[in-house]
């Protein structure tokens, strides 16, 4: 496991850099970019990944090249690749770049005027950091930051208070605001665009764990701008979800597995109990956060899909990334 970064080395705003992946939702995206140009300190760039939009999404970012107080790099995928797709590219864009922080996030997000500055003040300290998210209505989002790797589930009860050290560690991870060291990144290599969307930014976390001490701290850095409809449990809530997400939640399962087998961690029966689980949480979903029961079909092509996925032996893993310095990472 990688050692903590060297506490006396001080944190470099201009050695970040804010990677976005959008799909046709420019006035989100909009309002994201708005919330960054407004950021003290600011990054030393920002990258927008453009998931062939269809709407003026390439308009609204060329309109921001001068509001921004940093460098402004946009690229424009060919296809839709998903998040995991997105992402992959906006990490790689971000490591050519040569920064030392990569702070990825979704466009449906708005940034904290201070949000660079809390989470510098980890930066030396950890390699793979998640700050805290408020919710559309303001409220403290929840975030199931521990996996249980023989199930291949989130842990829902691991305790959401902090202690007076103002972080827990976690295994897991979350695009939706993850802030990963380029050692990391090149130690594991660049997110897998195979899953498309879903399990790809859990595996990535878990495979950052791995290498080093990963953490959520206790630090609000991002507001939610997208309401999204969901069933309040109290403490937990369970969101709305889509045809596309049900059943990439069972395909991707086929992947995790492989990873999972890739590095000794894959217990078949319990893996198998994970994947019941999952299924019955999407069926709850449907029933009481969507209030319908069409929809079970793309869960079973997900199954289908996902066992044609896991027998596939020809299936390698991401490599890990050279070095800036054309040495193959560690």
């Amino acid at each position: 496991m990688t050692e903590p970064l060297d506490s006396a080395q001080p944190f470099d705003p201009a050695s970040a850099t804010i990677a976005i992946v959008t799909f046709n939702r420019s006035g989100l995206l909009s309002r994201l970019l708005t919330s960054i140009a407004a950021m003290d300190p600011q990054p030393g760039h920002v990258v927008v990944i453009d998931n062939a939009s269809s709407d003026d999404t390439g308009e609204v970012v060329e309109s921001f090249r001068e509001r921004l107080g940093t460098t402004l790099v946009y690229r424009r995928m060919e296809t839709n690749t998903g998040g995991s797709g997105g992402f992959s590219e906006g990490m790689r864009v971000a490591h050519d770049l040569g920064s030392e922080w990569i702070w990825l996030m979704d466009d449906d997000v708005e940034v904290i005027p201070d949000g660079l500055a809390k989470m510098g003040k980890w930066a030396p300290r950890f390699q793979s950091i998640q700050g805290r998210r408020f919710d559309y209505d303001g409220s403290e989002f929840y975030w199931q930051y521990r996996l249980s790797i023989p199930f291949g589930i989130p842990i829902p009860f691991a305790p959401a208070g902090f202690d007076e050290s103002g972080y827990r560690e976690m295994n897991s991870g979350c695009f939706e605001g993850m802030f990963i060291h380029r050692d990391i990144v090149e130690q594991i290599g660049l997110p897998d665009p195979r899953f498309f969307i879903y399990w790809d930014d859990s595996v990535y976390g878990w495979l950052a764990s791995r290498r080093t001490t990963a953490v959520i701290v206790n630090e609000f850095v991002l507001r939610r701008t997208r309401e999204i409809k969901q069933w309040d449990m109290g403490v937990r809530h369970l969101n709305a979800s889509s045809d596309a997400y049900r059943y990439y939640i069972m395909r991707n399962r086929g992947y995790m597995k492989h990873y999972f087998k890739a590095n000794g961690a894959y217990r078949p029966v319990r893996f198998w109990l994970g994947s019941v689980l999952t299924f019955a949480k999407e069926l709850i979903r449907l029933v009481f956060v969507e209030r319908k029961v069409r929809g079970t079909s793309n869960l079973f092509r997900g199954i289908r899909d996902g066992r044609r996925i896991a027998r596939d032996a020809s299936w390698t893993p991401m490599p890990p990334l050279a070095r800036a310095d054309g040495q193959p990472a560690l």
